[in-house]
């Protein structure tokens, strides 16, 4: 029955009504089972299809999708598709690779090889079944075993980047030695199996040599004005976003524009859309950009997520027919599901363990290569495009994709369980420290350095003066709530953390902090003060500096630094604050180093951080002695005599002769149990070996 345009829109606007309510439902279902929801929607695409839907009595599946009406829903379904594959690309960031080259590479090298070559083996035995296509014309077409080889081998290889991503953001592991090298190696795969698709792709759409030339000629062609012309010229959104504060209806048509256009060019050579729209979203702006591209991220998926992508689901559905497998299906789907853990887990697992990764880790990164989610339906939606899977292998092949990314989370769980991943996550922060044994300071910074990370930084330094020292600036960026991206929330703002890291080592570079060694720690956290007692144990940090503003923000762990000494700074007053026990305290307020010293160990530690202060800065010293007897107050006056050869004012009062300044933060400030180290040398010795290396440095 043919319907009208009126009619056939009608039933478009009904339709996609449907394939929404029935996506998001099927991926909250996805979701409540510890699944990516991409893996619900799949399903409700085949269900809305012949293996469900058309099963029933009645045919609903061609009374709810005329057959009139499909070619609309598979142009939406085409565009959801590019705007996807924009998304892949705006993902994949080269810096993933930098500094894990030989590694991650070893990965992807041998986790595309293996599978690959399984892949087309498995050919032959499968060829010989599916060595022709029914076409929508209802004509038959010839497959040769070349280019079926071809498209199982690269079908076998793929590795989802956003779905590995996201159980990496999940699960929290981009911050292991396994995530990260999965994440490099995924990024790795995704170039090299791309461009072997659009190859492939080449040579069966090609079909002369001549022809298949002059395709793979002017691709290369393409990717090099993309990435020497444009690439450039698309900096300059950067600058336009900064200054108008956020992504414009300007700025998301011009990438939108450019999006569709290079879709477009790379249709018209030949090999397929989805490319040029992946090489427009790898050439997008990388530096200070982390905001733009999430706001970009976020207005995308609204359309993508939300309305094309779900078509494209249903429209590969209509592809899939479960229940008209054939009696031998059983055993070649056994062989695809075969080849494809098989022989991604075994090359991603030799390719590890060959660069001396421990078993258990390399069997976590072999599963998260295992994924392959959307991405795969890409590749075998182009197969059946181009007459390469008929119908059966098609289904079987969907099934498989399916299957290995819903195998992917509950396997790893079981490889590498939370125990694991935590270790490695301190394992890492402690290799990253070295093992060099230093006297260490730790410098917590609220956001992007400025006044006031200076100060603390020298305050740092002050407390590190005179002896082999480090200094560790560590920033806790907010944990990323990816509930609003769901196949872009892969690495929860790695950008951002890229970005953080490298203005904190700019900021570290051009202070000057005497000859400490200043080393860079940022982290995603959901809970900072839980994160900073675990920091300062892998740290072994003496002292840790923070603001006041943090330990407002996080009572409960400044409460917990019972065994640290702690330096609290303040932005709303000129003063640092040295707080130490009960009763020991100091502060530097107007050029003026206080300290207030009980009698107690902490105390002799206050007394000493008081005298680097002052030293440093070369400011006067104002000494108070809590204990009200003449004996305390002697022996402070005795232990700070050194500083009186120097450019420093020295006063020694007792605490019923001073009055706290006005805004005094040390009787706000919690109780610190200070940690002594090296207590068995006398104040007066340590102050005299600090003004004697002050002197030698004027």
């Amino acid at each position: 029955m043919e319907h009208s345009a009126a009619e056939i829109f009608g039933y478009v606007l009904l339709d996609v009504s449907v394939i929404i309510v029935i996506a998001r439902l099927f991926g909250r279902l996805a979701r409540a089972v510890r699944q990516p929801a991409v893996v619900g929607e799949i399903v409700a695409g085949i269900a809305l299809g012949p293996s469900l839907l058309g099963a029933l009595p009645g045919n609903l599946d061609t009374h709810l999708f005329p057959p009139d009406v499909v070619p609309s829903l598979k142009i939406l379904a085409q565009l959801g598709l590019v705007l996807f594959m924009f998304i892949v690309g705006l993902e994949l960031d080269v810096k993933l690779i930098r500094g894990r080259e030989r590694t991650a590479g070893s990965i992807s090298i041998a986790s595309i090889v293996v599978p690959f070559a399984l892949g087309a083996a498995a050919t032959l035995l499968l060829h010989p079944l599916h060595d022709t296509v029914t076409l929508e014309d209802d004509k038959t077409q010839e497959v040769s075993l070349l280019a079926l080889a071809l498209f199982m081998g690269v079908a076998m290889s793929i590795t989802a980047f956003p779905v590995l991503a996201r159980i990496l953001a999940d699960r929290k592991m981009h911050r292991t030695t396994v995530g990260v090298l999965a994440l490099a190696s995924a990024a790795i795969d995704d170039i090299l199996a791309w461009t072997l698709l659009a190859f492939v792709v080449a040579i069966v759409k090609g079909g002369s040599p001549f022809e298949v030339v002059r395709i793979v000629a002017l691709s290369a062609l393409f990717a090099a004005v993309m990435f020497g012309v444009v690439r450039p010229l698309l900096a300059r959104l950067v600058d336009w976003y900064n200054k108008a504060g956020r992504v414009t209806p300007d700025m998301l048509a011009v990438v939108l524009v450019g999006v569709l256009l290079s879709a477009w060019i790379t249709e018209e050579i030949g090999i397929h859309a989805i490319f040029g729209a992946f090489v427009f979203g790898a050439i997008m702006p990388r530096d200070n950009a982390h905001e733009m591209t999430r706001e970009v991220l976020e207005k995308l998926e609204q359309i993508s997520v939300l309305l094309l992508l779900p078509i494209f689901f249903v429209v590969t559905g209509f592809g899939v027919n479960i229940v008209g497998l054939t009696a031998g299906a059983a055993w070649q789907l056994l062989l695809i599901l075969a080849v494809a853990i098989g022989g991604k887990f075994i090359g991603a697992y030799v390719g590890a363990r060959s660069q001396r990764m421990p078993g258990q880790q390399s069997s976590a990164i072999a599963i998260l290569m295992n994924t392959r989610g959307l991405t795969e339906l890409v590749i075998l939606s182009i197969g059946k495009e181009l007459g390469v899977l008929d119908t059966e292998l098609f289904t079987m092949m969907v099934i498989m994709a399916l299957v290995t990314t819903a195998l992917a989370e509950p396997l790893l769980r079981i490889a590498y369980p939370e125990k694991a991943i935590q270790r490695d996550i301190e394992a890492a922060a402690k290799a990253a420290l070295g093992d060099e044994q230093l006297y260490r300071v730790l410098v917590v910074v609220d956001g992007p350095p400025g006044v006031t990370t200076e100060r603390m930084l020298h305050l740092a330094n002050a407390a590190a003066a005179g002896r082999h020292a480090e200094i560790l600036i560590s920033r806790f960026l907010p944990a990323a709530d990816n509930s609003g991206l769901e196949i872009g929330a892969g690495l929860p703002d790695l950008a951002g953390m890229a970005q953080a890291v490298e203005e904190l080592e700019t900021f570290a570079a051009r202070t000057s902090v005497g000859g400490a060694r200043v080393r860079v720690l940022c982290r995603f956290s959901s809970a900072p003060g839980t994160d900073l007692l675990r920091q300062l144990t892998t740290s072994e940090a003496e002292v840790v500096v923070l603001s006041a503003e943090w330990t407002r923000r996080n009572k409960e762990a400044f409460d917990a630094l019972d065994r640290t000494t702690v330096l609290v700074m303040s932005s709303e007053l000129p003063q640092i604050w040295f707080v130490s026990g009960s009763e020991a305290a100091v502060a530097v307020s107007n050029g003026t180093a206080f300290v207030r010293d009980d009698g107690s160990a902490d105390g002799r530690r206050a007394v000493l951080v008081a005298t680097r202060a002052a030293t440093n800065s070369r400011t006067a010293l104002t000494a108070i002695a809590t204990d009200a007897g003449s004996k305390a107050r002697r022996k402070l006056t005795y232990a700070l005599e050194p500083l009186e050869s120097l450019d420093t004012s020295v006063e020694v009062v007792s605490a019923t002769e001073w009055s706290a300044p006005e805004g005094d933060a040390i009787v706000a400030a919690a109780r610190v149990i200070d940690r002594l180290g090296g207590s068995e040398v006398s104040v007066r010795e340590e102050i005299t070996a600090i003004v004697d290396a002050h002197i030698a440095t004027r």
